[in-house]
């Protein structure tokens, strides 16, 4: 299993949220180059980073940010506001290697298949669920889609990975959702990448005995209660 660390940005600042609510942020870094930096030193070998601004606005607020993370040498996911075919282009021109599409990919489903059909693995698809329904618009829109039959959905129109983030756990340091994940792990031919609330070793043997592809881990590793190359030797075993 992977352990994808993260940097949401915001205002060119590395910061978190609680439960995707932007009137409950903390900034952890005015450099996200450093952060970066720090977790290729611990081992990483990928990063996610998302553009907070952007998936409110739908814009790329902070392009050239995500531009100097893609030149530290990690394999680079990034979301957050990536909603036409140009933004895709961009980042992969400089240097990303994932792109992850979440409000676009409920609002234009056919929107995803054709990227998928042009960009293949590059493409990713976030699904950010609240009680088991797919969120869009920085989290602040519910929608009437189920998340597990979202991912299914997806996996049949050919996208190879899906990052489903539990955003009831996110930034809450109480634990995984492992019950979704394991029910999600059934999804033959998916890679999902658990996103929200891991906070714990145990939460990362647990996925990582589901078979599960990855692991993003964001506010532990801030708040120091998990260590990155300590977890990412636990996902290793």
């Amino acid at each position: 299993m992977i352990i994808y660390p993260a940097i949401d940005l915001r205002g060119g600042r590395a910061v978190r949220l609680t439960k995707g609510d932007y009137d409950r942020e903390k900034v952890y870094a005015d450099d996200p180059v450093a952060v970066a930096e720090s977790f290729k030193a611990a081992g990483a070998t990928w990063l996610h980073a998302v553009d907070l601004d952007g998936a409110r606005s739908g814009k790329p607020e902070n392009a050239e940010t995500i531009r100097r993370l893609t030149a530290v040498g990690l394999k680079t996911e990034i979301g957050g506001g990536i909603r036409d075919e140009q933004r895709i282009v961009d980042y992969l021109e400089a240097g990303a290697e994932r792109l992850i599409l979440g409000t676009v990919a409920v609002r234009d489903f056919g929107f995803v298949e054709r990227m998928v059909s042009r960009y293949g693995d590059h493409i990713a698809v976030g699904v950010d669920a609240r009680n088991g329904m797919v969120a869009v618009s920085g989290w602040e829109e519910i929608t009437a889609v189920g998340g597990y039959d979202f991912c299914v959905r997806c996996r049949d129109a050919g996208v190879k990975t899906v990052i489903y983030t539990d955003i009831g756990r996110d930034g809450m340091l109480q634990g995984a959702n492992l019950a979704v994940y394991e029910k999600l792990s059934g999804i033959e031919g998916l890679d999902v990448i658990a996103s929200g609330g891991v906070s714990f070793m145990s939460d990362i043997a647990a996925l990582r005995d589901m078979d599960l592809h990855g692991a993003i881990i964001g506010k532990a590793l801030y708040e120091g209660k998990l260590d990155l190359k300590a977890c990412i030797g636990e996902a290793r075993k």
